[in-house]
């Protein structure tokens, strides 16, 4: 069994010197450069012995990122900063965070706004300086159950979005050959709508019968209407999509039914948080003093009005 490589240093690291008048607010600052396979992390430098550089390389696989957790620790780092870079950073967040070290995640946005940065510097000696200095802004990153909760949610999004493509599909099929059924009833995924649609693909062609499916409370078309809707032609290819379509709607809506078993489950287990200060221990809303420019302003109004006859 062959052993993994050790973290590579970077051998290109040049070295920054201390700003003039500025106060050290996190000493313990490491700063982390987040790649989709690699990242690259800075410490301090007095936090290494003497003759290493400050800064590694880490692969983006699980037991480098538990060595590279145990190397902040032995470096004796406090806090993290890192850019919050597509979704690569959420691993490694999760990580230095359950080792119990603060995480302060960075909007790249906001840090190219920052002045004074070197080109010979890398982005973790930046990210690592700056955070050193305070002048970070972390971005919201809301709790486990929460964070597991809006995964669930956009999930179902998506299932959702996914169901309306394969009515669109559904849609189209019918239009092609010519059957009008969205056209005579409010939604084509409804009871009425999928009723047809299931007897058409049962072989059922007989606009007749296929009208006895339709719901008493119908009301966008008549009976007639609706008989002369289901007229079409009849086409093998264009069924064979109406089918598959229906399929994979279906599927779909035992995903999301899935899915919301899942988010009922999510929702009983998030807890309050216990920093809120209970109801009856806020302190009441300050009464409004009344304005007096406007209360004039609508008085001098109502005088010029003329009295109604």
């Amino acid at each position: 069994m062959k052993d993994h490589p050790a973290p590579q240093r970077h051998a290109n690291v040049q070295t920054m010197a201390p700003a003039k008048q500025m106060p050290m607010i996190h000493p313990h600052a490491a700063g982390v450069d987040v790649g989709a396979t690699k990242h690259f992390v800075c410490v301090p430098e007095d936090a290494v012995p003497a003759g290493e550089k400050p800064v590694r390389q880490f692969s983006a696989f699980t037991a480098d990122l538990d060595r590279l957790v145990e190397w902040l620790r032995v470096c004796g780092v406090t806090t993290v900063a890192m850019e919050s870079t597509g979704v690569y950073w959420i691993p490694l967040y999760q990580k230095i965070e359950t080792a119990g070290l603060e995480v302060v995640l960075v909007n790249a946005r906001h840090l190219k706004h920052v002045p004074g940065r070197k080109t010979d510097v890398l982005d973790c000696q930046w990210l690592q300086r700056l955070h050193s200095y305070g002048l970070l802004q972390a971005s919201f990153r809301p709790s486990d159950d929460i964070c597991a909760l809006r995964a669930y949610m956009r999930h179902r999004a998506n299932l959702v979005a996914d169901s309306g493509r394969q009515v669109q599909h559904m849609h189209k099929a019918l239009d092609q050959m010519n059957i009008h059924l969205h056209h005579v009833v409010s939604d084509l995924d409804g009871d009425t709508g999928l009723r047809i649609i299931e007897a058409i693909l049962g072989g059922q062609r007989d606009p007749k019968e296929l009208v006895k499916l339709r719901d008493p409370r119908v009301r966008k078309s008549t009976v007639a209407e609706m008989e002369a809707a289901l007229q079409g032609d009849w086409r093998e290819e264009h069924l064979l999509v109406l089918a598959q379509a229906l399929e994979t709607y279906r599927f779909l809506e035992s995903q999301r039914a899935q899915c919301d078993v899942r988010i009922e489950k999510a929702l009983a287990a998030i807890t309050a948080n216990p920093s809120m200060v209970p109801p009856e221990q806020r302190p009441a809303n300050p009464v409004a003093a009344p304005d007096s420019k406007k209360n004039g302003s609508e008085n001098s109004a109502r005088a010029t009005l003329p009295n109604k006859i």
